[in-house]
């Protein structure tokens, strides 16, 4: 709203120069960050008092979980609220709201955490860590994603250099190998969507452990929007340029000084959970962000660890099936490795490690082509 007023009166603004910097992208990227981080914060004592009063119980604990998890009963959760006003406040003041990537992106995010908001609610009010059943979340999930892969295809300018950019698959490390699938990316952009989406909600399992990797893979994608938005950088780095793409990086931004504000509560031990209405919501925004900025198969190797952690899920229920035996000690691998006696804070650290190198192998395929 800031960005489309300066634009308004721009030749008012031109008399003072501090007005001038909202023209620039990199200070409305400091700006969304910073206000969004402001935002969580000052939600913070009060909210998740209210919380506490409306929860009782908070979050339920799974029964068949670490011991150390008993520790836990009582934390109210939802907290994705905190992150999701944060971001809302932040892309709505300094976002240029005629991009039409921004609103793709908004509506997944706003969807996914309407959809995790009624599940998280299920779990409270019922008093158990089963909420919708997975067909309901998936079903629904389709449903948001579908709509947003058809309005990207729809709606994305078309590239002067790339022919048939919207309904293609760009492969990370070779810049000319570029699948036109047609209308059958729609497909495949509400997978990369509702997979990444359901990935973050997996690893949403220990305090602090799928918002610090979600920070870093919303830094990488900030760059790698800027960066295929720049005609000139996408020509040097020889990589797909996406008109538009760029605004994006607010959007990214937004989403690290939430996750930021968020933290400062969340961090061990937690004094509020995520939740479902935070981890569809971010998990389908970063999704939502790869499929526009042709990045979809870069955002597996920037959120490697999400990937790593559903698919220790998957192969945990597949191997029981067949075997009636156990890969993992539990599943998601987070737990496995606390069966094993690591402290919490160990595995939370470590993982964050892994996601740190991941987020800059994704970036490197930027370069290495």
């Amino acid at each position: 709203m800031v960005y489309l007023l300066y634009l308004y009166y721009a030749d008012i603004a031109k008399d003072y120069p501090l007005l001038n910097l909202v023209q620039y992208q990199t200070v409305r990227v400091a700006l969304a960050m910073a206000t969004a981080m402001i935002v969580a914060v000052a939600m913070g004592s009060r909210f998740i008092a209210w919380m506490r009063a409306k929860q009782g119980k908070g979050q339920p604990i799974r029964a068949d979980g670490p011991v150390s998890h008993l520790s836990k009963v009582g934390t109210p959760t939802m907290g994705g609220l905190m992150i999701l006003a944060g971001i809302a406040v932040a892309v709505f003041l300094w976002g240029d709201l005629t991009n039409p990537y921004i609103w793709i992106v908004s509506f997944v995010t706003a969807a996914f955490g309407v959809l995790g908001f009624i599940d998280d609610y299920a779990k409270v009010t019922k008093q158990t860590s089963a909420g919708l059943s997975s067909k309901q979340k998936l079903l629904a999930q389709t449903a948001i994603a579908v709509v947003a892969g058809v309005l990207t295809v729809l709606w994305m300018t078309a590239s002067p250099t790339t022919p048939n950019l919207e309904t293609s698959i760009a492969f990370p490390f070779f810049k000319a190998v570029l699948l036109n699938i047609g209308w059958f990316y729609v497909v495949f952009a509400a997978f990369t969507i509702v997979g990444f989406s359901n990935a973050v909600n997996l690893t949403d399992g220990l305090d602090g452990l799928a918002i610090v990797p979600v920070m870093m893979a919303a830094a990488a994608f900030g760059m790698i929007t800027y960066l295929v938005g720049n005609f000139i950088f996408s020509e040097y780095l020889q990589i797909h340029h996406v008109p538009g793409a760029g605004e994006l990086a607010v959007f990214c931004a937004a989403i690290i000084g939430g996750g930021t504000g968020f933290l400062w509560y969340n961090a061990p031990p937690a004094k509020i959970f995520m939740g479902d209405t935070g981890s569809l919501a971010l998990g389908g925004a970063l999704g939502a962000i790869a499929v526009a900025t042709k990045h979809e198969l870069v955002l597996g190797i920037v959120g490697g660890l999400f990937v790593i952690e559903a698919a220790s899920v998957m192969i945990q229920v597949a191997y029981f099936k067949a075997t009636r035996k156990r890969i993992f000690l539990m599943a998601p691998i987070h737990h496995h490795f606390e069966k094993l006696g690591w402290p919490e804070s160990t595995v939370v650290i470590r993982f964050w490690i892994v996601s740190a190198m991941l987020a800059l192998a994704g970036l490197a395929t930027l370069k290495l082509r």
